[in-house]
């Protein structure tokens, strides 16, 4: 291998370890402290070879870098060999350099040599005044430069290095921090966070190119990365498709401007690369003040400001404390609500029940039972916003639950009573994938001796986006125990009347957002004529949300509708509030029947 090659191999090892330019360590910087006493020397340090510097890893007595040009530590990587220059002032080849410039005139290093045979630089001491040393202390040395590599193979090798990208991983960055953190306390600094794609790309992508996508997406992105020629910052590998890197204090604003133009030239780089594009990347901008803040507080700002972007159709974010404070308020609620289930929901969560009336009748055939959560410190917390939270964690399953057995009680009880009622839950898409839920669902109907048909489940139509096989299996076998299936919030999701062929339901719930606004003669209303109309004639039973004026009710009931649900007839109650209303709903039937 010729010598230039032979260089550029030795640079490209050194820059793969991503040691160069990083956070002081506290595992180097006992070594060199070690070296120091031993050698009763002022000057120490763990001494990398760059392309046209010495970068010091770790040091004692010396700052950050110095020019390789007249460097013994340079001659230590050339040979690979251990020097000793007693007088470097007495030296041709280095008398001209910095260090002697600076008062160093003693030097001995040992060369860090890797398992290939790359010497990346050297394990050194360095003195003031001219000495000269045994053959024990260079056999010292050389054991020292041993423990530095042993040190630098165990970062790269064991649970800090991501076997696919080759990047420091979370772990590395977290212990990076906190290296910072102790030596530059106070000082700011800007994390920055490229999320590649977003989730939904990569779920979809894994999907139809399997595993390897996303390994394939993570190689291209270091590869470009590396190609925009970025120096004097670590980039990790802190999530699935997602780099972070720590750079000095500077300007937000400017900062964006710049990476707007980096990372328009990793899209370019990255097109007509095949699958793995990264034409959907987002990135976000956080500033810190080192010390005040844990490296999971620092992921997670990056992350939101990353998120803003994308959400904003922009390609760079910067963080921001006011926004933030609801992405907060929601990981608190999460939180929150994650403790209340596990104690088991009672004292906190309940349920309201809105009637749902026949529209020529006048009947209240049942309600739809309505979750409620009053918080201690957040009060009352809209279903709004709590529900697709639940959503998008694993806390929808045990939260329907909770709303299944208590509903269905509560019918048991007023069945009891002597009401004559179908009580409607709603379940989530979690719900209707689980295994056997319509087992489940069966079982706590006949623990409360409630018969399957006065049981009625809303769900919406975004329910059949994912594993839409077992969803139709959990609706037909809950269809054939004998409980109702109602699609809810109908023409806000992704169907049309084509799909309606393959749900297994009875109801459609026209959503309120149709109804509350309705004006008679308006396309609103001709909309939804056209959907009682069409929901009719496929055999579906109609019952409109919203309702919430007499003049609403008497349109429905002359375009066909079936049922209503609204204002009009009650705010949702709680149960006993809701059997006082379903007698004085009665008794005002009776009166005007009598008249």
């Amino acid at each position: 291998m010729a010598a230039d090659e032979k260089e550029e191999a030795r640079l490209r090892a050194l820059r793969e370890l991503n040691l160069l330019d990083t956070a002081p360590s506290e595992n180097f910087d006992r070594i060199t402290r070690l070296a120091a006493q031993f050698f009763e020397t002022p000057i120490s340090a763990v001494s990398l070879t760059d392309v046209d510097r010495q970068w010091f890893k770790s040091g004692v007595g010396c700052g950050p870098q110095i020019p390789r040009e007249h460097a013994p530590c340079a001659e230590v990587t050339r040979s690979g060999d251990v020097l000793v220059v007693s007088d470097l002032a007495e030296d041709p080849r280095f008398n001209k350099g910095v260090l002697v410039e600076n008062g160093v005139r003693f030097y001995a290093g040992a060369p860090l040599v890797t398992k290939e045979g790359f010497t990346l630089g050297s394990m050194c001491v360095l003195d003031t005044v001219p000495r000269e040393i045994g053959k024990d202390d260079e056999k010292a040395l050389r054991d020292l430069a041993a423990m530095v590599m042993t040190q630098i193979e165990l970062q790269h090798a064991i649970g800090r290095i991501d076997p696919v990208s080759g990047l420091p991983n979370r772990q590395q960055f977290t212990e990076n921090l906190e290296d910072l953190a102790r030596d530059f306390a106070g000082e700011r600094r800007l994390a920055i966070l490229l999320d590649l794609a977003p989730p939904n790309q990569i779920v979809q992508a894994l999907r139809v190119l399997g595993p390897t996508y996303l390994d394939d997406l993570m190689r291209l992105s270091v590869e470009g990365v590396r190609n925009l020629k970025v120096e004097g910052h670590t980039v990790y590998h802190v999530g699935g498709a997602q780099l972070l890197a720590v750079i000095g204090d500077a300007d937000e604003e400017r900062v964006e401007v710049e990476l707007v133009k980096r990372l328009n030239m990793l899209a370019d780089f990255s097109r007509g690369r095949g699958a793995a594009s990264l034409s959907h990347m987002a990135c976000g901008i956080a500033p810190f003040i080192l010390g005040e803040v844990k490296a999971g507080d620092v992921l997670r700002a990056a992350h939101h400001a990353a998120q803003d972007a994308r959400e904003s159709d922009r390609v760079v974010g910067i963080y921001s404390a006011a926004t933030d404070e609801e992405h907060k308020r929601r990981y608190a609620l999460i939180a929150a609500l994650r403790e209340l289930l596990e104690r088991g929901g009672d004292g906190e969560l309940s349920l309201v029940y809105q009637p749902r009336i026949d529209l020529k009748t006048g009947r209240c055939y049942g309600a739809e039972a309505l979750l409620r959560w009053d918080h201690p410190e957040y009060g009352s917390v809209s279903p709004a916003e709590f529900i697709p939270l639940a959503e998008q964690t694993d806390l929808m399953r045990p939260l329907t639950s909770w709303v299944k057995l208590r509903a269905i009680a509560q019918l048991r009880a007023w069945r009891d009573e002597g009401y004559d009622l179908r009580v409607s839950i709603n379940v989530s898409a979690a719900n209707l994938e689980e295994e056997e839920f319509g087992l489940r669902l069966a079982s706590v109907l006949a623990e409360n001796g409630v018969s399957p048909s006065c049981l009625e489940i809303e769900f919406t139509e975004s329910t059949f986006i994912s594993n839409r096989r077992r969803v139709v299996k959990n609706l037909t076998d809950i269809r054939e125990l004998g409980v109702v299936c109602a699609i809810d919030d109908f023409g806000t999701g992704y169907s049309t009347f084509s799909y309606l062929h393959d749900f297994p339901a009875d109801i459609i719930k026209i959503d309120q957002t149709f109804i509350r606004k309705l004006e008679p003669g308006s396309r609103g209303s001709i909309l939804v004529q056209s959907l009682i109309h069409m929901a009719g004639a496929l055999g579906y039973r109609v019952v409109a949300e919203g309702v919430e004026t007499q003049d609403v009710a008497d349109f429905l009931i002359e375009a066909g509708c079936h049922e209503g649900q609204g204002y009009l007839f009650s705010r949702p109650l709680p149960p006993e509030a809701f059997a006082d209303w379903l007698k004085s709903h009665a008794a005002e039937r009776l009166e005007g029947y009598a008249a």
